[in-house]
């Protein structure tokens, strides 16, 4: 017997619903090399790979840029739309109210989302809309060579775009004073927080708020930006250790000493468990969260974690009392009026 006959086909591991982690992937990137960008799309492929979510029930959703090339690179067997310049939480909110079964993941950039989507990106918050959204935030537009964008340092120098003299944008504060029910901030080059934070995101009924800095390679990776990996690997604080526990796995919280852990509980069941390490942060409270920030601008630090969290507000699906069909499964008789409903639409207008 030959060593290759006596040696056992090595088995592929598979996840809870059958799917090898290929199954995930998409195609090559033609990002560049070592961009942060290319980190998260890895992440998103081992949270959907380690959460056993179906590709077929996947949307994802992106506008314009680096950033939103991106989808591209991940979940190859689930659904996409990618749409124009900053106007990705319009069809994001339209393809969650025709089938509302479905997981979406919005990926934007800076500025896709800070600058010409900004006004379409706060009506996505109001309206509480299911999805996971992603920001990858670098401070430049990297697609068109490296321009400033509107979270760019004040007074940040670049080879080709001198000095910007604007005060950048922070996207979390901006997600928090507009009523978003689940904000948090990560960095590229921290995988265990981020798998952490995508998971629960996945889990939230609401908009869930990622903004991770994301740092372009080509035009912004400096020492002395904010958004470059340099920076934010010497200074990331983070606010708390992460773990996500869900459902259908035992609670338990007895490795962690009193006084140190905050437990949070999302609309399924599932746990997010915060063990404090820079400071005593309260994600629930939203003026605590807004003050968090605005000091953390104040002294230029890197905050990571979960910023803000509130289960109770109600979800774009109660507000609307939308039905729990896909609108492609209605027929037409349940999908269009009557002509008596219309009729007597029309009667109570004369």
């Amino acid at each position: 017997m030959s060593d290759t006959e006596a040696r056992p086909a090595k088995r592929v591991k598979t996840n809870a619903i059958g799917l090898e982690k290929n199954d995930y992937k998409g195609r090559p990137t033609t990002l560049c090399k070592g961009c942060g960008h290319n980190s998260i799309s890895s992440r998103i492929v081992n949270v959907n790979y380690d959460l056993g979510l179906e590709p077929h029930q996947t949307i994802k959703i992106s506008g314009i840029g680096c950033s939103s090339k991106s989808p591209a690179y991940f979940m190859g067997r689930s659904h996409a739309f990618n749409s124009v310049h900053g106007r990705m939480p319009s069809v994001a909110t339209g393809a969650m109210a025709a089938n509302r079964s479905l997981t979406a993941f919005g990926v934007s950039g800076d500025g896709d989302t800070a600058s010409i989507g900004m006004g379409q990106f706060k009506h996505l918050l109001r309206r509480n809309v299911p999805m996971v959204y992603i920001i990858e935030n670098n401070g430049v537009y990297g697609l068109t060579k490296g321009q400033f964008s509107a979270t760019a340092d004040t007074g940040q120098t670049l080879k080709y775009a001198g000095s910007n003299p604007f005060m950048p944008i922070d996207i979390c504060l901006e997600a928090v004073v507009g009523n978003c029910s689940f904000v948090a901030r990560s960095f590229a080059g921290d995988p265990k927080q981020i798998d952490a934070l995508l998971k629960a995101a996945v889990h939230h009924n609401g908009t869930a708020i990622l903004d991770i800095i994301s740092p372009c390679v080509t035009f912004n990776n400096h020492p002395t930006c904010t958004k470059s990996f340099p920076w934010g690997k010497e200074n990331e604080i983070q606010l708390h250790e992460i773990s996500f526990v869900p459902q259908y796995e035992e609670i338990s919280i007895e490795d962690y000493a009193p006084g140190e852990i905050r437990d949070v509980e999302l609309h399924d069941g599932s746990h997010l468990h915060l063990k404090k390490i820079a400071e005593d942060h309260d994600p629930t409270n939203r003026m605590e969260a807004i003050q968090l920030l605005e000091r953390a601008n104040a002294e230029q630090q890197l905050l990571t974690g979960l910023i803000y969290i509130n289960a109770d507000t109600p979800d774009f699906h109660t507000m609307n009392n939308t039905v729990q069909t896909p609108l492609v499964n209605l027929s037409d008789e349940q999908l269009r009026p009557s002509e008596e409903v219309l009729n007597n639409i029309m009667a109570g207008m004369k």
